[in-house]
């Protein structure tokens, strides 16, 4: 073989591997785009995009994408089916976080601190609860210090496995079938972690209504208001002890959660 031959192997070899890196990171690509953390705007886009060809050039060879060179409908399919798949992925792991600022804007109640917004680039919103804040950075400190960063890249890893680019789909409905007990018991966690604090907020307000009944000449929003934030932070830095188990059990079911969507 002469060296001719050899530049036009490796030439068409090199346009193999870029046509795998493109279509491994369109399921990538959806994924940071609504993953949590990192698909937020925190992290700049230029650094996501980074992130995504990055590892969808490590993925190209587990990916084995399909040989669709064409622009037809079966390659537009695919395309957009890739998309979903990754953004389906993301919004699911997304969805665990959800629970713990739904916890924080319940606890923020009882608190006097609902009115109290802050700009929030992490869940990609203009204005959330400072309370709401706290419990998502708490979930997000969690999450990477339970190696949550890895297997998000395992997750994707297994997915290009039980669910290879161009793989028909199975019943929508079944596919989906998984994701509102997911979602309740999303729900019930974030209502679980916030239901302490909240009965304990009550007591404190029903205290100082009593006291203001009790003695009209002191005024209980002058008394009560600093009362209820002082023994809110005080309950809250109890309770940020008491999170790691909630949390694991509430990522370990978003990945499966998560990866039941390809199988």
């Amino acid at each position: 073989m002469d060296a001719t031959t050899g530049v036009l192997i490796d030439g068409v070899w090199l346009f193999d591997y870029l046509a795998s890196v493109v279509w491994t990171a369109l399921r990538v690509g959806g994924f940071f785009m609504v993953a949590p953390i990192i698909g937020t705007r925190s992290l700049p886009t230029r650094v996501r995009m980074i992130f995504v060809l990055a590892l969808s050039t490590v993925l190209a060879p587990l990916a084995d994408p399909p040989p669709l060179l064409s622009l037809n409908a079966a390659s537009v399919l695919t395309l957009l089916t890739e998309m979903a798949i990754g953004i389906a992925l993301g919004f699911t792991l997304r969805v665990a976080f959800e629970a713990a600022a739904v916890a924080g804007e319940m606890v923020a109640q009882g608190m006097a601190l609902a009115f109290a917004q802050l700009a929030d680039p992490l869940r990609g919103a203009a204005t959330s609860g400072v309370v709401g804040l706290w419990f998502y950075i708490a979930f997000a400190l969690l999450f990477f210090a339970f190696d949550g960063h890895l297997a998000m890249i395992d997750l994707l890893v297994q997915s290009y496995r039980s669910l290879p680019i161009g793989a028909p789909l199975v019943d929508p409905v079944q596919l989906a079938s998984g994701a509102p007990q997911f979602f309740a018991r999303a729900l019930l966690v974030g209502v679980s972690i916030a239901l302490p604090l909240m009965m304990a907020m009550m007591v404190v307000n029903l205290a100082f209504g009593v006291l203001g009944r009790a003695a009209p000449a002191l005024n209980p929003i002058a008394v009560g208001l600093p009362a209820a934030l002082a023994s809110g932070m005080l309950l809250m830095s109890v309770l940020i002890a008491q999170l790691k188990e909630p949390a694991r059990a509430l990522f370990d079911a978003a990945f499966a959660a998560a990866l039941d969507l390809t199988r």
